[in-house]
């Protein structure tokens, strides 16, 4: 009974982070695209067209619109990413999650590689960390489950963003 009341909250509390998740991705998304419609009408009124046969401006496939370029603060890429949701990330404030490991990459991704459940391709703690990120169902951390991350990351951050979070969880470094 208590088994089944303990599987019970953490399924409601896997759905409450799904939800806030969910929610700080449409809320990014839309404060990004409400900037870029903003910023497209000063654009189009500086444009103005004088012949008929002017071609058709090309639109911009929202999809394709990075959660983070690179050039926000690291806590804005970990917020805006939804990172900070499911991690634990030391020196993020907000990043208070339990759906994934805590973040202390700069001592966990050498145990990573030299465990003999690892199975990706990466060489180094660099390689190992964007792997996890852009492929995270190759290495699974005991006691989490697989297909909670994400899987689009690859094509939602930046090369700048992701070159950025991956210096700073290398640089995280377990409190003994």
């Amino acid at each position: 009974m208590a088994a089944n009341k303990k599987q019970s909250q953490l399924d409601k509390e896997t759905l409450i982070i799904i939800v806030v998740l969910c929610v700080a991705f449409f809320w990014t998304v839309n404060r990004i695209l409400s900037s870029d419609d903003s910023k497209q009408e000063v654009v189009d009124k500086s444009n103005v067209e004088t012949s008929e046969n002017a071609t058709k401006k090309k639109k911009v496939n929202k999809a394709n619109i990075p959660l983070a370029t690179g050039k926000e603060p690291i806590d804005k890429i970990f917020i805006q990413s939804g990172c900070a949701v499911c991690h634990i990330i030391p020196g993020i404030l907000v990043a208070k999650g339990r759906e994934g490991p805590k973040l202390e990459l700069g001592t966990n991704a050498p145990k990573r590689l030299a465990d003999p459940n690892y199975r990706g391709t990466a060489q180094t703690e660099w390689e190992y960390v964007q792997e996890s990120i852009l492929n995270p169902g190759v290495y699974i951390v005991e006691g989490y489950r697989d297909r909670v991350m994400p899987r689009w990351y690859g094509q939602k951050l930046s090369a700048r963003a992701l070159d950025k979070i991956i210096k700073y969880l290398l640089k995280i470094e377990e409190v003994s």
